[in-house]
């Protein structure tokens, strides 16, 4: 008996996105993956391995960060695009898997590439979203667990998590892409 998964070997281990295409992990440039793939994966994953008061999908996240910078509002909103493909893996763990660290990177580059996202761009989204990260601790996790934000002098952002459903979390997310790129 031959049975299909939504995993399968094309030039490298590849996955059935929800719009019917299949994304190579080894090989994202040549995959055929769209804003509304990106937005889908982002919608549906929770942030911190699920480990928060209630779910709260990596989308609203990056809808956050995006609101929080004063520039680079594309690269803002895209910054964990690569998740929507590999997931939200925690970041004790990326530590221990160097491999997957150079497949992210690898999505990531082509991620932006295809959306013709600014590279340099990086080091402002980054502060925007240590400050979205403060923020949203003291608004998931368990008192204290933002103790880092103080010591670094890391001012969180002014956000208020909303627990957006999946969908609403993918409307709104594709609706501020259209916004950034009219």
């Amino acid at each position: 008996m031959n049975v299909q998964v939504a995993v399968k070997m094309k030039s490298g281990p590849s996955i059935m996105l929800a719009s019917g295409t299949w994304f190579d992990l080894l090989d994202p440039w040549h995959s055929e993956f769209t804003i509304e793939d990106i937005a889908q994966g982002l919608a549906n994953i929770c942030r911190y391995a699920g480990q928060c008061r209630s779910f709260y999908s990596v989308a609203e996240h990056s809808l956050h960060v995006c609101n929080t910078t004063d520039s680079f509002k594309l690269e803002a909103l895209l910054h964990d695009a690569a998740e929507a493909f590999l997931g939200d893996i925690t970041r004790p763990l990326k530590q221990l898997l160097p491999e997957y660290k150079a497949i992210e990177s690898n999505v990531e580059a082509a991620i932006f590439s295809r959306f013709g996202l600014d590279r340099t761009a990086m080091a402002d989204v980054k502060l925007a979203d240590l400050r979205v990260l403060a923020a949203e601790q003291s608004q998931l996790m368990p008192d204290g667990t933002d103790y880092w934000a103080a010591q670094s002098s890391i001012r969180p952002a002014p956000v208020t998590v909303e627990f957006l459903s999946p969908y609403e979390a993918r409307e709104r997310f594709l609706a501020k892409f259209k916004e950034l790129v009219a």
